[in-house]
């Protein structure tokens, strides 16, 4: 018998009356003679509330007994489905991380799941139950509770599927799958049937809100087919898969982008070699990540102007380690929170000529100044000014075709 993973989100599962239609959901797999394994999110808005409680308490609450209280919204939904799965006349049960165990590794707050102690539930569905398992969860080698990182239900979803040798792992969500764009920013955005890996990595990690970057790279590494669908309209989702399973990827995929980035420029500084790396030392310390990075030689070639991007909430704590190093000289520092980012993505531009040039012209036709260019194998990226995202956004989704 076949096994599927299927996996419901904070909002497939942000009322009983969902919490129902859920189960009737599960009851359609087992209809079809799967073995079904549930993971579940806590019900919407219940860990938020939580870590508010724990804030009022102690500014500096502890690690270990967070991950206590956090992960306790995940056993509230658990129960709540598995009740409800009981009172329809189907065997059923709740799995919290420990009772299995799921086991991790890393700390509090940001573990990796390290493995799965299969016996237990591979007994449980050969009865014929239906196991409930906590999301977003597991515990230690000293066997404390531990989290992952927050959308981690994705992640214990995807492990689980591996750990259980899934046929199929399904993430249901409030979305009808992946989309070109943001569709409640481009009304002409459209859904994607099927996307590779490292397109839906670049998509996510470039503010795409559809699935955690760690979650989707667990995929990739264990090489696991991810169908996104809505909990809430019967309609075929989005499949996620290798690149070499999609016979003709379009040039350009999507068009993702953010608003929460900050501009650095460093002007001035002595040109010489370990100069970068002392600049991004401090950065890497303190957990701040840089994302696009040019330099530009002066003329003489004693000194350089450096700029980089950060998110806009770490602009304040950079302008303090830059100007606190003293292993760094410069003549003047810029920071400007008024910027953007939009970029392209698509498997299809390794083999395309031109695609540079056609997202260059079709900005400058609109008049959008480009302050930054990176670009990688299926991606290409441009800082623009705040108030030219949308329309940067909307320019580069009609130029590739993705209106259509």
């Amino acid at each position: 018998m076949k096994i599927i993973v299927l996996k419901f989100g904070g909002t497939s599962v942000g009322s009983t009356e969902r919490i129902k239609k859920v189960a009737k959901i599960i009851v359609s797999y087992v209809n079809k003679k799967y073995r079904v394994i549930v993971v579940s999110s806590a019900m919407s808005g219940v860990t938020n509330d939580l870590v508010k409680k724990s804030k009022k308490l102690s500014k500096e609450f502890s690690k270990a007994e967070h991950d206590v209280l956090v992960s306790s919204g995940e056993q509230m939904s658990c129960a709540l489905i598995s009740g409800r799965l009981v009172d329809m006349g189907y065997k059923s049960r709740s799995w919290m991380g420990w009772q299995i165990p799921i086991l991790t590794e890393g700390n509090y707050s940001s573990s990796r799941i390290s493995r799965i102690e299969k016996t237990k539930i591979q007994n449980y569905i050969k009865s014929g139950g239906i196991p409930v398992i906590t999301g977003f969860q597991g515990v230690n080698s000293e066997f404390r509770v531990t989290t992952l990182e927050r959308g981690g239900s994705d992640a214990s979803a995807i492990m689980c599927a591996k750990f259980f040798n899934a046929d199929k792992c399904v993430i249901y969500t409030d979305v009808e799958g992946v989309y070109t764009t943001d569709p409640k920013v481009i009304k002409s955005a459209k859904k994607i049937k099927v996307i590779s890996y490292e397109e839906i990595l670049e998509m996510a990690s470039l503010g795409a809100k559809v699935m955690q970057p760690a979650s989707i790279q667990d995929a990739r590494l264990n090489r696991i087919d991810i169908h996104v669908k809505s909990s809430f309209k019967k309609k075929t989702g989005t499949r996620i898969t290798k690149r070499k399973n999609i016979s003709q990827p379009k040039i350009i995929t999507g068009v993702s982008f953010s608003k929460n980035d900050a501009k650095v420029t460093l002007v001035g500084v002595k040109d010489r070699p370990g100069i970068a790396a002392s600049i991004f030392k401090p950065f890497s310390i303190n957990n701040i990540n840089v994302d696009m990075v040019v330099q530009n030689i002066s003329a003489n070639g004693a000194e350089t102007d450096l700029t980089f991007t950060i998110k806009a909430q770490d602009a304040t704590k950079s302008e303090k380690l830059i100007r606190s190093n003293k292993n760094l000289k410069f003549r003047n520092l810029i920071i400007d929170k008024n910027v953007s980012k939009v970029s392209i993505i698509g498997v299809g531009m390794i083999t395309t000529p031109g695609v540079t040039f056609r997202m260059f012209n079709a900005l400058a036709k609109k008049k959008i100044n480009i302050l930054v260019i990176s670009t990688s194998e299926i991606k290409i990226s441009v800082l623009v000014k705040k108030k030219d995202i949308i329309k940067s956004v909307s320019t580069l989704h009609k130029e590739f075709g993705l209106d259509n």
